[in-house]
């Protein structure tokens, strides 16, 4: 047999030369094919003692001496062999010999004797003819002589026993696997994909390593070939089994069924089913998916530190943030790889986004600054970018003002070194804007919400809501709600939730609490078709994203209602938040406001402290906790300043806080320090958006 490829793909000739003058014409090798298969066929009876009683008659003749002009590189003049006999008429004569078991001398079949039968000479003929056609450009013609080669095995009444010939399964898997490569080479896909699932659902009785191999090469196929074919038909499937719905579905279900085989130790790892199947869970959003089978590979297979970076790579896209963190902690060890710039910028991006993790954020991010300084501009810029989130993050949990402002000032200083060095990040000039926000510095957060909305076109509704709440903070509401406006305009129909509660808050604002309403009655209706077109039930009562859960729907209606004393219907929207969310800070606290309001000061105050004792850092309870202290008499002063104090560190900006803090203060003697906390209260009353900037983030 002529030699074969590992993947059973191609047979490879040997290199030789030929001089065009000299070749002989057609009619001469026909007639040189005749007289040297004439001679084949005689030393074959001459020897048929020899070899077991096997003689040649004229088509295996020239099939014998195709295979020889084959193996020579002589392409054109063993297609002129191939040519010249009807080798397919040949196999319908063979087909009844090739169920019969022909024993030899030693009761062995011809199969376990070794001697190649006049059939399998015939099939591989074929095959070879497609090879010289694939060779000479005739693609198309190639893979119809491999579709005859299959059709005749798959025509034979006994094809496990055909199949279990070492001979016949090179026959029968050489021509799959060229039908399969080379239908999707010509650009007919639907050929290419009916090929690959005939060959996984005939029984060709093929051994585990082939199977294999073909299932791999599918796999990519439907991943990769841009067309989106038709699913498996309902007739082939047992009953209650999976039918894929798509091709990356039918992908993942053939990768699965590769790594179970690999798992019972059937077949040889291959890293690129694992780099397939990431891709295919990756279209899909399914990383835990992913990591389960990540952590699932034996050790040795792959390197620790790699394993752990995509393990926290998936932990970090399903929200937990804390596993993903501790997956870095152990890579970046000394004794591992802390060096790893990747690593090191996914940990500064993970810890940016966390208070308590700002300032181990800070050191991973120099860190990467460090590594990249002359080698990698991009990377040098993203650290920078990550320094200035966590020096933001930090400088909200430190205590003194000085330290405070400094690390302010390095967030500014990081976020310039990071735009010097890649101008068209427009998600840089985003996080600067909102740094110049909450330092209350509007005009150059102005220009930078501009500058955003400029460079995405308008496309992503967070620069809109940056410029509103901006426009808010310098007390142009009307020119907010005309953004807000124009950010609905451009943004699709479900993902306006967030743009609706804003809009509710700007009428708020501009003593239109009717209005406001109906833009709540909106959001309602949004969150319901959201549940419709997801097709679950189950309410999101901690908003994802950009959006807006119905739970805080209830709230800011329940806020809306208090604030003009309608305390019926206020009551009502709490119960129906409490009913999305048993224990909520904000619910509590709205409780509180509604007690106090109705001059029940003891039980307010309970709840303010349920309301701190759920989260710990609620801003909010601990100012109407310091407010309502401050009213009991002087002995409750030291109390009332702590909260009030406690809650400007953890939020500076909050003017309720300074107001409050202030009436502290006077209560308490202090004059000079009453007037400075008044004077805060009014600089911050000057520039205090409808919501808070730290929504944005």
């Amino acid at each position: 047999m002529a030699s074969d490829t590992e993947d059973g793909g191609e047979v490879q000739p040997t290199e030789t030369t030929t001089d065009d003058s000299s070749s002989p014409t057609t009619v001469e090798k026909e007639e040189q094919a005749a007289s040297t298969g004439m001679e084949i066929m005689k030393a074959g009876n001459s020897n048929a003692q020899e070899t077991g009683g096997l003689s040649l008659n004229y088509e295996e003749a020239r099939a014998l001496l195709g295979r020889l002009e084959f193996q020579k590189g002589n392409v054109e003049a063993a297609l002129c062999v191939f040519d010249g006999k009807d080798l397919q008429a040949a196999i319908q004569r063979f087909q009844p010999s090739l169920t019969d078991k022909t024993t030899s001398k030693k009761g062995q079949t011809k199969s376990e004797s070794g001697i190649e039968s006049p059939a399998t000479l015939v099939l591989e003929a074929i095959y070879l003819k497609s090879l010289s056609l694939q060779k000479l450009g005739k693609s198309t013609e190639a893979a119809n002589q491999c579709k005859s080669v299959l059709d005749s095995v798959e025509s034979c009444s006994r094809m496990v026993l055909l199949t279990s010939n070492r001979s016949y399964k090179k026959l029968s898997t050489n021509p799959l696997s060229f039908s399969q490569r080379h239908g999707s080479k010509l650009g007919s896909h639907q050929e290419a994909l009916a090929s690959y699932r005939r060959s996984l659902l005939s029984q060709w009785n093929l051994d585990d390593e082939c199977c294999t191999r073909i299932q791999k090469r599918f796999a990519a196929f439907l991943l990769y070939s841009c067309v989106e074919g038709s699913p498996p038909s309902s007739g082939s499937q047992v009953e209650g089994s999976f039918i894929p719905k798509n091709n990356v579905e039918e992908a993942i279900l053939l990768l699965m069924v590769v790594l179970k085989k690999w798992y019972q130790g059937k077949t040889h790892w291959d890293p690129s089913v694992m780099e397939h199947l990431t891709y295919a869970l990756s279209l899909c959003d399914q990383p835990s998916l992913l990591a389960k089978n990540l952590e699932e590979v034996l050790p040795g297979i792959y390197p620790r530190t790699e394993r752990w970076y995509t393990l926290s790579l998936c932990y970090y896209a399903i929200g937990q943030k804390e596993v993903a963190l501790n997956f870095l902690r152990k890579s970046l060890n000394k004794h591992e790889n802390p060096n790893d710039i990747m690593a090191l910028l996914l940990a500064s991006k993970i810890c940016s986004e966390e208070r308590h993790l700002a300032s181990e954020g800070v050191e991973y991010a120099r860190r990467a600054i460090k590594l990249s300084e002359s080698s990698d501009v991009h990377l040098k810029s993203v650290g920078l970018h990550f320094l200035g989130n966590c020096l933001g993050k930090k400088s909200k949990t430190v205590s003194s003002d000085h330290q405070r402002s400094l690390l302010q000032n390095e967030t500014l200083k990081s976020f310039s070194e990071s735009i010097a060095l890649d101008r068209h990040n427009p998600d840089l000039i985003f996080d600067m804007g909102v740094e110049y926000a909450e330092q209350r510095n509007m005009n150059a957060a102005l220009r930078c919400a501009k500058e955003y909305i400029d460079a995405i076109g308008g496309s992503v509704s967070k620069g809109w809501r940056l410029l509103a709440l901006v426009l808010s903070a310098q007390q142009r509401y009307p020119e907010a709600e005309v953004a807000t406006n124009a950010a609905l305009d451009e943004t699709a129909k479900l993902d306006q939730g967030s743009l609706l509660s804003l809009k509710a808050k700007l009428k708020v604002a501009q003593s239109s609490p009717m209005e406001a309403v109906e833009a709540y009655r909106a959001l309602l209706a949004l969150v319901q078709a959201q549940k419709n077109s997801s097709g679950s039930s189950k309410t999101d009562a901690e908003g994802q994203n950009d959006s807006v859960s119905e739970f805080e729907i209830w709230q800011g209606l329940a806020n809306l209602y208090s604030s003009l004393s309608i305390w019926r219907d206020a009551e009502i929207c709490l119960r129906k938040a409490r009913a999305l969310k048993s224990y909520s800070a904000a619910t509590m606290h709205a409780e509180g406001y509604m007690l106090e309001a109705r001059d029940q000061n003891k039980e307010a105050l309970a709840a303010y402290v349920n309301a701190f004792s759920i989260e710990l850092e609620h801003v909010p309870s601990k100012v109407a906790i310091g407010a309502l202290l401050c009213k009991q008499g002087s002995r409750y002063l030291p109390a009332a300043r702590c909260f009030l104090s406690d809650a400007l560190r953890i939020e500076p900006t909050n003017r309720m806080a300074w107001l409050h803090l202030g009436k502290v203060h006077r209560n308490d003697g202090r004059i000079n320090d009453a007037a400075d906390c008044f004077q805060a209260a009014v600089m911050l009353e000057e520039s205090d958006p409808v919501e808070s900037f730290r929504s944005l983030a």
